[in-house]
């Protein structure tokens, strides 16, 4: 279900906390995932009405398209699946058609409800693995086996013996010991299956078929019980989730909070508005036209049901340098009625993208050497150089945005990491000053021909 309650602005709010700038973007979509919220809050013969505004962000690369949508989804707890559109063909041609990413945001969404699932059921799932291993270890003895050989002493000794190697198990202890256990294998593989009329969706589906038909196979292997304790557990969670739940949910899911972000959206139009009489323009412009039943609302088969797109929110997204939002076909146009130019970024942005956000380059690289214990530190100076190094490497090569600080930085620090801990030891100190930024990154300033430093 959506549960999600946050305010347009606190939604922007959480953004800011990993994207510098692009306030009038995250203001659209702050208002697009709140609207979900509110049409499911809405009167029930309103909700089917109610269809998400669909929206076209217009920015070259490296602005921070992407980054919005893809946070967009992780605060809204909603499936999320980013495709490119340059990636689809025409029907009829080789390459994928574009119902492939209504199915792959259906799987996004079956293994977010699984994971849920697993949570709920995993104190339970625990103690069914421990026992399993248990019993490979100390199998245990039956009380009122007198007769057979055991007596109510045996009994107790044998429970008491159990109980240790449990705790011994809970801590590790026991985790290099070898066990034999049986693990489950599926009962089909691939099947060997091909023709005319049998598709992708068909093969999988024959697959799942012969497999819950036929029964399980176990297989006695020799393992670790570390290595046993994840196999089990993934077995004993499957027993104990209920996946006809999980796939109504997750179906649920997708319909009503998926979100697919359709990248590089201008690859797909057609140069000046109008195909000529063969070539690439007339594939553009067919798989716009394969596009827009989907982005319109239409019914799409997965291998876990049938798929409504109609309250899927579409975000696409291209840098339209040499083709224009107007070159796609009228239909198409007219599903994105929300159009935001995200703005390029300049070394003021540069610098706040260095230090700001949690995800920041900066505290990345103060996290890996930190694992070596090394403390590594920035001055202001040395960040305010970085950022307008970035902005004139962008300025004088093409511009990829914020991820030419990738390359900046790497060539800041990969001294620095091939040292540790060889040479800088541990508890060493490193602080990043504006003279170390000049002098590591003098070459990388003065080199016009700066080819290898593209990503």
């Amino acid at each position: 279900m959506i549960t999600q309650a946050l305010t347009p602005r606190q939604i922007v709010s959480e953004l800011d906390k990993y994207i510098i700038g692009q306030h009038e973007a995250k203001k659209f979509v702050a208002i697009a995932l709140r609207n979900r919220w509110r049409r499911m809050n809405s009167a029930p013969e309103m909700q089917a009405e109610i269809v998400p505004n669909n929206i076209l962000m217009i920015g070259a690369t490296g602005v921070g398209k992407t980054e919005i949508a893809r946070r967009l989804a992780k605060i809204a707890d909603a499936p999320f699946t980013k495709v490119e559109a340059s990636k689809f063909t025409e029907v009829g041609y080789v390459g994928r058609d574009v119902e492939s990413m209504v199915r792959d945001l259906v799987e996004q969404a079956i293994n977010m409800v699984k994971s849920q699932k697993k949570e709920q059921v995993k104190t339970k799932a625990v103690q069914m693995v421990e026992d399993i291993i248990l019993d490979a270890l100390i199998p245990p003895i039956k009380e009122n086996t007198a007769g057979f050989g055991h007596n109510t002493d045996d009994y107790e000794l044998n429970q008491k013996t159990r109980e240790r190697f449990r705790e011994k198990i809970r801590n590790g202890e026991l985790d290099d010991k070898k066990i034999e256990i049986n693990i489950q294998q599926n009962a089909v593989g691939n099947v060997g299956i091909a023709g005319p009329g049998l598709d992708e969706m068909a093969m999988i589906n024959l697959q799942e078929m012969l497999g819950g038909i036929l029964p399980k196979k176990t297989k006695k292997r020799k393992i670790t019980i570390a290595e046993a304790r994840k196999i089990l557990f993934e077995e004993e969670t499957s027993k104990l989730i209920d996946m006809d739940e999980v796939k109504e949910e997750a179906l649920f899911k997708a319909e009503n909070a998926g979100i697919i972000f359709i990248d590089e959206i201008d690859k797909i139009a057609s140069r000046g508005g109008k195909g000529g009489s063969g070539g690439p323009d007339v594939s553009r412009e067919g798989v716009q036209r394969d596009l827009l039943p989907i982005v319109e609302g239409s019914s799409v088969t997965t291998k876990y049901g049938v798929v409504k797109t109609d309250h899927i929110l579409f975000i696409a997204a291209g840098a339209f340098h040499v083709a224009k939002p107007s070159d796609l076909i009228p239909e198409l146009q007219g599903r994105f009625p929300i159009r935001v130019e995200l703005s390029s970024l300049s070394i003021e942005d540069f610098y706040q993208i260095l230090k700001e956000p949690r995800n920041a380059l900066t505290k990345q690289y103060q996290a890996l050497m930190q694992a070596e214990e090394v403390q590594l530190g920035f001055d202001d100076d040395a960040l305010q150089r970085i950022a307008e190094i970035a902005f004139f490497i962008n300025s004088e090569v093409e511009n990829i945005g914020a991820r030419r600080l990738h390359t900046v930085m790497s060539h800041l620090l990969n001294e620095f990491l091939f040292d540790i801990p060889d040479v800088i030891s541990a508890n060493a100190q490193i602080i990043v000053t504006a003279d170390l930024v000049n002098q590591k990154l003098a070459n990388l300033v003065k080199n016009k021909d700066l080819s290898q430093y593209i990503l």
